[in-house]
């Protein structure tokens, strides 16, 4: 028995090559669409009192954990944003077949 996460594909639409790079991209979208929302929360985290001291070196990496956290979370299954733009890809890719 196979365990498909929720806001997953149908395994038969990631059969391709292509499909399967589609995927990611709308994984990747979702992830950072994901960081958007994050990056505001850490905004407002007092650092000066944290465990590293804040200050421009943590400013400066903040950023990047804020975006590791989120394509983690989209990874692991996320808001389900990935699956609609995943579909929309494939039938803009479809169209385009289609069309040329």
């Amino acid at each position: 028995m196979r365990i498909v996460a929720p806001h997953a594909p149908d395994p038969a639409q990631l059969a391709t090559p292509q499909a399967q790079k589609l995927w990611k991209a709308a994984q990747d979208f979702e992830g950072m669409a994901l960081g958007a929302l994050l990056e505001p929360m850490f905004a407002t985290i007092d650092q000066s009192k944290g465990v590293f001291g804040g200050g421009a070196s943590e400013e400066s990496w903040r950023p990047m954990l804020t975006q590791a956290m989120a394509k983690q979370v989209a990874s692991a299954g996320g808001l389900g944003i990935a699956v609609p733009v995943f579909n929309q890809l494939l039938r803009q890719q479809e169209a385009q077949k289609e069309a040329g």
